[in-house]
């Protein structure tokens, strides 16, 4: 039997370019540590402000969270089924972004986001959920950088 603990690692994921690639640090590291991996989308109405959820439209008939859900199980699929090893869990959650991850991270080892990159300026004004989590999380908080394109 195993008597080392396995840890939790929690990734936010929106479906943008730079969650993705968190998505993938995070799955690759959980296969080296042999850690759970928690993939959390913040998810609300298209009338709630969320800087990082998955906000499918509303059309009539339609079921924004089942369309949501679908969308990160696609998405983890595609990442995580590289990483077979892994153990992977799944979730939409109500709510803003920042508070969502907080929450799931709450038992964590580390609580892995994507940077979206919008520029010094506006992240100074309107905040960022990755900035956001660095101050607030009861662990550590990996930022992963979308990958720097070299022109010569």
């Amino acid at each position: 039997m195993d008597n080392v603990a396995r840890g939790k690692i929690v990734v936010g994921v929106d479906g943008s370019e730079p969650s993705i690639e968190a998505l993938e640090w995070a799955a690759h590291q959980a296969e080296l540590t042999g850690a759970t991996l928690d993939v959390v989308t913040a998810w609300a109405f298209g009338e709630e402000p969320t800087p990082f959820g998955i906000v499918p439209p509303v059309l009539p008939g339609g079921d924004p969270l089942t369309e949501a859900r679908t969308k990160l199980n696609e998405l983890v699929a595609a990442v995580c089924g590289r990483h077979k090893l892994v153990e992977v869990r799944a979730d939409v959650v109500r709510g803003h972004a920042a508070t969502v991850l907080l929450e799931a991270a709450q038992d964590a080892d580390v609580l892995v986001v994507g940077s979206r990159g919008r520029g010094a300026f506006v992240e100074m004004l309107l905040g960022s959920v990755s900035e956001h989590c660095v101050r607030h999380a009861a662990c550590p908080v990996v930022i992963v950088r979308p990958a720097r394109q070299h022109t010569k």
